[in-house]
């Protein structure tokens, strides 16, 4: 998810998907108001349930269902404290749900594959409609409305939910992020498979040289506001000192995987899911110790050695920079150059790059950067079969899509294994020499 990348065209399906916390609006304890606020109207987000693929993806995965639910559970509520054990318990349940129907626990629910990440994306739109639409029988402020919103957010997006065992128990922890399908006003169909490797990995145990692993995720939106307003930071602080690795992933070329080497500070502008761009400084708190770029600790060079599956992997050093001294922006194939500022990372200057640069610049600042592998995966783009191209005619899903997502959610499951025991101080690390680099830039 990484704005100026080489804009490769895909037919039907865009290549386009893809310092502690900022302060954050919807964290604070909301505040009786004297009189009830009115109805939110609907966000461009929420607006595109309407069309006739939502509400298709919807019915044939039986998540039609939750939205209306959800709506009688809250018209139920008395108080606000009604209201937002109703958003968390829900909200959790959304997410479980989600994260069984991937791992094959009950029913289907139609005829919709299991690996689809789409389900929770859209039932997820449809509850947050509600919330913002809702009228109470008591008074409810406007920040108490957008308190609930963010009690429903986290909860349905597995944000916290993180549970990791104990150190004594031996097994590893590992946690991956995945995003939001994106760029849907292209084609509406559109499934992200970051996203989906986050339901089919959560809460599973892989086994390793080095024993057993737990893999822990969250799924996070693709909207700048929400990372403006400290949702990353909000979400990993308390969790980074107690893993072992961590990944955040998300789309980016077609036909390849990519470790992101440098990440860069610097929002590029492309629009989000409500059609909003920003371009500026990624804004962090301590703006003044603030690094134009971070870098991974992901131990790249035994990842694109390995052979984790059918597409390939690199080791993408390229950045964006304007040189010291300079004022036009330069592509730099081999990482930036001392005193630089930072136009794009290696996962360009999209959402992708800055959940890398977030996440990474939180492990130095809580002074991990030296003892925690994290970084940045971009998966490949996730492609229709040949004859499903058009988004205005094609079906929502087809076998060469289903067999795609399935290859990617498996390649990261082995990308993650490998990360693992390469990461284990008595095995080789990113410091060794070897990796395959890759130069060129992507949307993820």
């Amino acid at each position: 998810m990484t704005h100026r990348r080489a804009r490769t065209a895909v037919t039907g399906l865009a290549a386009l998907l893809a310092g502690l916390c900022a302060p954050t609006s919807a964290s604070a304890t909301p505040a009786a108001s004297a009189s009830s606020s009115s109805a939110a109207a609907p966000t461009v987000e929420e607006q595109r349930l309407d069309r006739a693929v939502p509400q298709e993806i919807l019915r044939r995965s039986g998540f039609d269902t939750v939205a209306p639910e959800f709506a009688r559970a809250l018209d139920g509520a008395r108080s606000y404290a009604q209201a937002e054990r109703i958003a968390v318990r829900q909200g959790g349940r959304l997410w479980t749900r989600a994260v069984d129907r991937a791992q094959g626990r009950g029913p289907a629910g139609g005829d919709l594959s299991r690996d689809d990440d789409r389900p929770l994306y859209w039932a997820r739109l449809g509850m947050t409609r509600e919330v913002r639409g809702w009228e109470p029988r008591f008074e409810l402020s406007a920040s108490q409305r957008t308190q609930l919103l963010g009690e429903l957010e986290r909860a349905s997006r597995g944000q916290d939910s993180l549970r990791f065992p104990q150190r004594d128990k031996g097994v590893k922890r590992i946690l991956v992020t995945g995003f939001d399908p994106f760029t849907l006003d292209r084609d509406v169909r559109i499934s992200n498979p970051s996203g989906a490797t986050a339901l089919a990995l959560d809460g599973t145990v892989i086994r390793t040289a080095e024993g057993l692993a737990r893999v822990e995720t969250a799924v996070f939106p693709v909207r700048w506001q929400d990372f403006a307003e400290g949702t990353v930071e909000r979400t990993l602080r308390k969790q980074l000192p107690r893993v072992d690795l961590f990944a955040t992933v998300s789309q980016g070329r077609v036909g390849r995987f990519d470790i992101e080497r440098t990440n860069g500070a610097w929002r590029g502008g492309f629009a989000d899911n409500d059609t909003v761009g920003r371009t500026g400084t990624i804004p962090v708190t301590d703006p003044a110790t603030q690094p134009q770029w971070t870098t991974t600790t992901l131990p790249y060079a035994d990842i694109v050695a390995a052979e984790t599956g059918r597409f390939p992997v690199y080791d993408n050093t390229s950045v964006t920079e304007i040189p010291a001294g300079g004022t036009a922006a330069v592509v730099r194939p081999d990482g930036p150059t001392p005193g630089s500022t930072a136009r794009a990372g290696g996962g360009g200057d999209y959402l992708s790059n800055e959940i890398a640069y977030r996440a990474t610049l939180l492990r130095d600042r809580l002074g991990l950067g030296s003892s925690l592998p994290g970084g940045h995966v971009h998966t490949p783009v996730l492609q229709f079969g040949a004859g499903n191209t058009d988004p205005a005619t094609g079906t929502v899903t087809d076998p060469e899509f289903v067999r795609n997502r399935l290859d990617i959610i498996a390649q990261v499951r082995t990308i993650v294994t490998v990360a693992v025991d390469a990461a284990d101080p008595d095995t080789s690390t990113a410091a060794d020499s070897g990796a395959a680099s890759g130069t060129g830039r992507t949307r993820g």
